[in-house]
């Protein structure tokens, strides 16, 4: 089985049916930091409001400030985001960078540190400003940098607190405000920081989960509208190849008729007529809906369902090897006989016969919580280039040959059976035997997709992996595939 007919998610690859939320890996993460465009804008906004609190202070309330540190301190900030704009311009300024953000949002503490230690450190009450960076850290950083910029936000209170010039006030007045204040200040500084930081990692987390999960809904509505796309097609190819089957049997019948004397035209128009009532048996499967109490909700031994999903794919040139494997040597559970797990199993064993070389392993694994069907084969493996669209419809590497054998030994088997002990019309040999075969769809690469959709509507997980040669076998070694199906064992057992 190794390629399955469509792989599956998520997903990775992998397996699990984790694997199978593929649609939100690639959504915007909390922990991948800020945009550098939006980092630019929030330290313009910051450098308008230092600048203009400057500005006030001096000309409109006369305070005597240290006019050119601050200054100073403003400049190395422009500098910085001039900076930040020249490589914005050079490269895609709206890929968030956690480690850039982290960065420039240190640089920002640091930057309004020291314009709080050139005007009163904790007396001013702008030391405030100081929970804004952390906070944004806390809502767009992961949890080890967030911690960072809140230490170094407390380092800064620490520092401000034992070193930092006085409060500028008005000209001939000097505010010293004891240090009991101070000490109450940064205190209450460091409890807004650790609060504030807190309270935004809490709530950009519930945001992301709840992005998770919408984002996870929109995968399974979205796989759930392409299986009814695909109902809808397969109810219009019943009504629509109707018409047509009947014609062809029809002029099957009369061309049965009228090649009396020619057993070789006889055969052709016998073979057309048997390979048409069976396109019509099955389109009358598709059209039908089971009902209640029919023997398709039956319950069955575990063994037996395995044995009824395998027996439809046996003769090929392989090995099926069906086992269950049960924790303290239980009996084997009975489980619900659903036809979305015997079509999804089904579908996972023709493709693991399509792929293998020798040998399909059939097994169930009971445990005390859940039940794992796995399906095994030899072949050469999942290649590299279908895992990244596992779960994608109409992707396939399905070989067709085996296919092809199948048909041809049944054609040979249906033209022996009405024409016994003649030869076959071209070569001296005799038809060969039929073969219990049922040819693949052909490589359309719905197979998987469905077989995966169905199981998963029972509550089963689905993970596909390497098979028994591992992820790297030996030389020569083909590695095979794995596909196994998870349940909890409410979801498939019949309680007793």
């Amino acid at each position: 089985m190794s390629p399955p007919q469509d792989p599956l998610s998520s997903q990775p690859a992998p397996a699990e049916g984790g694997g199978r939320f593929a649609g939100w890996r690639n959504l915007p993460r909390r922990s991948r930091g800020l945009s550098l465009r939006t980092l630019v804008i929030l330290r313009w906004l910051a450098i308008v409001g230092q600048s203009a609190t400057i500005l006030v202070a001096t000309v409109w309330f006369h305070f005597r400030l240290p006019l050119w540190g601050c200054l100073a301190v403003i400049a190395a900030s422009v500098a910085m985001n001039l900076n930040a704009t020249a490589r914005l311009n050079r490269t895609d300024g709206s890929v968030a960078d956690g480690t850039l953000t982290a960065a420039h949002l240190g640089f920002d503490i640091l930057q309004l540190s020291a314009l709080l230690a050139l005007t009163g450190g904790l007396q001013n009450p702008f030391c405030l400003l100081l929970v804004a960076p952390v906070t944004v850290a806390a809502a767009s950083l992961p949890g080890r940098q967030a911690a960072l910029m809140g230490l170094l936000v407390l380092l800064a209170a620490v520092g401000l607190f034992f070193f930092s010039m006085p409060l500028p006030w008005q000209a001939g007045t000097e505010l010293e405000l004891p240090p009991l204040y101070r000490f109450g200040v940064g205190l209450a500084l460091t409890t807004g920081v650790v609060f504030t930081s807190g309270y935004a990692w809490r709530v950009a987390a519930d945001a992301e989960k709840l992005e998770l999960a919408l984002a996870t809904t929109q995968d399974v509505l979205q796989r759930e509208q392409r299986l009814a796309a695909l109902g809808g097609l397969a109810a219009a190819a019943a009504h629509e190849l109707g018409t047509p089957l009947a014609t062809i049997q029809v002029v099957a019948r009369e061309l049965l008729r009228e090649s009396a004397g020619n057993p070789a035209a006889a055969e052709d128009a016998a073979l057309i007529l048997q390979q048409a009532e069976r396109c019509r048996d099955i389109l009358k499967q598709l059209s039908q809906q089971p009902e209640e109490g029919d023997a398709a909700f039956a319950d069955v031994d575990l063994k037996a369902l395995l044995e009824e999903v395998v027996e439809p794919h046996r003769g090929f040139d392989l090995d099926f090897e069906v086992a269950v494997r049960t924790a303290s040597g239980e009996a084997d559970p009975r489980v619900r006989r659903l036809p979305e797990v015997v079509h999804g199993l089904s579908t996972l064993v023709e493709n693991a016969a399509d792929f293998a070389n020798s040998r399909v392993r059939v097994q169930a694994l009971v445990d005390a919580g859940f039940i794992e069907i796995e399906v095994v084969d030899d072949g050469p493996g999942i290649p590299s280039d279908i895992l990244p669209r596992l779960g994608e419809p109409y992707v396939t590497s399905r070989p067709h040959g085996k296919a092809r054998r199948a048909l041809a030994a049944q054609i040979a088997a249906s033209v022996a059976a009405a024409a016994p002990g003649r030869k076959a019309r071209k070569g001296n040999g005799s038809a060969p035997a039929a073969e219990k075969i049922a040819p693949s769809q052909g490589g359309m690469g719905l197979g998987f997709f469905i077989a995966r959709t169905l199981l998963e509507r029972t509550g089963g997980k689905v993970s596909v992996g390497p098979g028994d040669g591992g992820p790297t076998p030996p030389r020569g070694q083909p590695k095979g595939a794995r596909v196994a199906v998870r349940w909890p064992r409410p979801a498939l057992e019949v309680s007793s």
